[in-house]
């Protein structure tokens, strides 16, 4: 079964490429009679409400087809909110217990529609696996090739409480000007926020690279509060190296709670792991100075930026902790 370990080595190592926030949605069904498959895709862990029931019965927070009784399988579709790489998928039967299905596998295609058309090619990246009740069933992706959608097969039938497809996504950086501003750690780019000395409340350091602003206090990355000397971090990888041109720190919500000021400091790193880029960061360069921070704001840095050429990862310090939403590092790319 899948451990914790294998599970933060897929969130924190890859994207999720099924996000609903970089647009990812369920586009077609062959059956979702108790529950609709737009479920499997939301962001937040499934739940259980006992005796909460619909007009088809018990209600499930995911995806459920009801019992097949004719030959064949069921499946969804889903449309990723960034074509890419698949590296690996959690497919995770979270309170279906007796009504999961006994087995499922994953195809993908490219399509430049939402719902691809008989015509296209689907190639298996996922072969038949079995599945337990109330599990996480996290897989490898072996395939190297970029896929838009993906198509969960079910075995005959039964429920899929949430689907994780991580991956790279795939980034035209050719097209990119010498001089064009690009946010270098939005998920969407490639960025992904690889380790943090804390996350608490149920918020995640990966959110600091999603679109837009978060949309409440639970939409970012905050840490419990500090009781010792010292400050927290949190290191992000850029999509592509660059050099860093602006810098925007938003604490979209935190009020009482945002940090009450932040520095961020920079390397050029190839090689290693995160334990031992967590350990090399402690002596990058400054790119940002110590600046005051204030609540519910978008505070935006540039004259402060130290210039140290092209850089691949940072380290954002927030001191002593608190939380924040979204980092925005809008560079020039490294060509």
């Amino acid at each position: 079964m899948a451990t914790e370990q294998d599970s933060n080595r897929f969130s924190t190592q890859y994207v999720n490429l099924a996000h609903t926030r970089l647009g990812a949605k369920a586009v077609f069904s062959t059956d979702d009679f108790f529950a609709p498959a737009e479920r499997i895709l939301r962001t937040e862990p499934a739940i259980f409400i006992p005796g909460k029931f619909d007009n088809n019965g018990k209600w499930m927070d995911g995806w459920e087809s009801r019992r097949k009784r004719e030959e064949g399988y069921d499946y969804c579709i889903v449309k990723l909110g960034r074509a890419g790489v698949i590296l690996g998928v959690d497919i995770d039967t979270s309170h279906f217990n007796g009504n999961q299905p006994p087995a499922a596998s994953i195809d993908g295609c490219v399509s430049n529609k939402d719902i691809p058309d008989d015509l296209v090619e689907w190639t298996n990246i996922l072969t038949s696996v079995n599945l337990q009740a109330d599990s996480h069933h996290l897989h490898d992706i072996l395939d190297s090739g970029v896929y838009s959608h993906i198509r969960l097969n079910i075995f005959p039938d039964g429920g899929i409480a949430r689907l994780r497809v991580y991956g790279s996504p795939q980034c035209h950086w050719d097209a990119i000007g010498n001089d064009e501003l690009v946010d270098l750690a939005a998920l969407e780019n490639g960025g992904r926020s690889m380790a943090c000395s804390n996350q608490a409340f149920g918020s995640n350091m990966m959110s600091l690279g999603l679109p837009g602003r978060g949309i409440n206090m639970g939409d970012g990355w905050e840490t419990a509060r500090r009781r010792e000397p010292g400050n927290e971090w949190v290191v992000i990888e850029l999509g592509h190296s660059g050099t860093i041109k602006a810098i925007e720190l938003d604490t979209a919500h935190y009020k009482g709670n945002y940090p009450d000021r932040a520095s961020i400091q920079a390397g050029y790193m190839s090689g290693g792991t995160v334990d031992s880029m967590v350990t090399q960061s402690m002596f990058w360069r400054d790119l940002l100075p110590e600046q005051k921070l204030e609540m519910d704001a978008v505070l935006r840095f540039e004259s402060e930026l130290k210039e140290i050429g092209p850089i691949t990862h940072v380290r954002v310090n927030i001191i002593p902790d608190g939380g924040l939403s979204r980092v925005r590092l809008y560079g020039q790319i490294e060509k």
